[in-house]
């Protein structure tokens, strides 16, 4: 038997730290522990706002004094207050935003001496039976995102509109940039409209669920970002390149999921080149993504053309675990009786068109609930 080598490095145990990898150490715990105190604070920031709001509320409606302060109470309170950010104008925010997740107090249940069940009436009542520390505890659990995203929340008057974009900012990590775009892009009627209306209150519930093809479409996409005029005098590669360019913000446009993989992509059969405008990957569906651009009307040429692209994928490119391809024309304008009499019957091939400037919010909450309506008729 050959004598144990001494000098031999031990498998189990750690090899010493270099000095510059100490240093990398270091730096990478310090900006993760700044992050975690970061969304602390923040956190804590919306959970107070959300407290003072409701002290404003529980006065208005039971204080013994608001006939002496009547209207004025905001603006007198922050005369009163000595506390940073509690401005006349946050403090109504605070109040909005109390109203509008007044809903919470269900998640503060209270036990009094009496009943195991009773839920107080005021704030005196809940703070008696339960610490402010649990309560504050409770509400941290409950806020996901920071003051700056409730700000733009509360804007939103309809409930589960507002549910839905909380749910995406939080799934998706949105910065409040982020947020206001979709936001201001009408993502949440967009959706709507692109769905069958039994599906439409999943949105407000789950959020938006990649199960299907149809759950990637929109209609209309928005690609204000890449600063093209409506109806200029541009391109189909013009606007291929400007997408490109943009490749970014294309892909928080187009959805969850989505890898770009290359532009013009080119096959080749019976000695002839095709090339398809930009090719992507769906991590969620497991399935290739191909998007052809058209500027004008589409045309049952285009359909047919994309119905061959898509064949090829499913023949020549996929995988047999990969699910079918999913084919996405981008157009001007469509006409939907051409595309359904083109189209075979539960096709991977869909018809959508985008637009050059943020539409009306107006004209797409009409055009939902005009669809809403015709839909719960008998």
């Amino acid at each position: 038997m050959q004598p144990e080598d001494s000098s031999s490095p031990d498998p189990l145990t750690p090899a010493p730290l270099a000095l510059d990898e100490l240093v990398q150490l270091f730096a990478q715990t310090q900006l993760a522990t700044q992050s975690q105190a970061a969304r602390a604070v923040d956190n804590a920031l919306v959970v107070r706002n959300w407290l003072f709001g409701w002290y404003i509320v529980e006065y208005e409606q039971h204080g013994t004094d608001r006939a002496e302060y009547g209207k004025g109470l905001l603006k007198n309170l922050a005369t009163m207050l000595k506390i940073r950010g509690c401005s006349e104008r946050n403090l109504a925010s605070f109040r909005k935003f109390y109203l509008s997740y007044a809903d919470i107090l269900q998640a503060l249940p209270a036990k009094s001496a009496h009943s195991a069940t009773t839920t107080p009436h005021s704030i005196s009542q809940l703070i008696q039976q339960q610490s402010l520390k649990s309560i504050t505890q409770t509400l941290q659990a409950t806020f996901s995102l920071g003051w700056t995203h409730y700000v733009s929340l509360i804007a939103i008057k309809h409930k589960e509109e507002r549910a839905f974009y909380e749910i995406e900012a939080t799934k998706n990590s949105w910065g409040y940039r982020e947020l206001d775009r979709q936001i201001q892009s009408a993502l949440f009627e967009r959706l709507s409209l692109s769905r069958d209306p039994s599906e439409i209150n999943k949105l407000a519930t789950s959020g938006q669920l990649i199960e299907k093809p149809s759950d990637l479409i929109k209609n209309p996409y928005i690609l204000e970002f890449t600063g093209l005029e409506q109806q200029a005098n541009y391109s189909e590669h013009h606007l291929e390149s400007t997408l490109i360019d943009k490749i970014e913000h294309f892909l928080l446009e187009l959805g969850k999921g989505f890898l770009f993989e290359a532009r013009q992509k080119r096959f080749t059969f019976d000695n002839r080149h095709f090339y398809v405008d930009l090719v992507f990957y769906n991590r969620l569906l497991h399935s290739y993504v191909i998007i052809d651009l058209k500027v004008g009307d589409l045309k049952h040429q285009d359909l047919g053309q994309m119905q061959m692209y898509v064949n090829y994928f499913d023949r020549h490119v996929k995988t047999p675990e990969e699910k079918p391809t999913v084919g996405i024309l981008l157009c001007l304008s469509k006409s939907e009786e051409l595309v359904e009499l083109t189209l075979p019957e539960n096709s991977n091939i869909y018809a959508s068109e985008y637009q050059l400037y943020l539409p009306s919010k107006k004209e797409l909450k009409q055009q939902l609930s005009e669809i809403q309506q015709n839909w719960q008729q008998p």
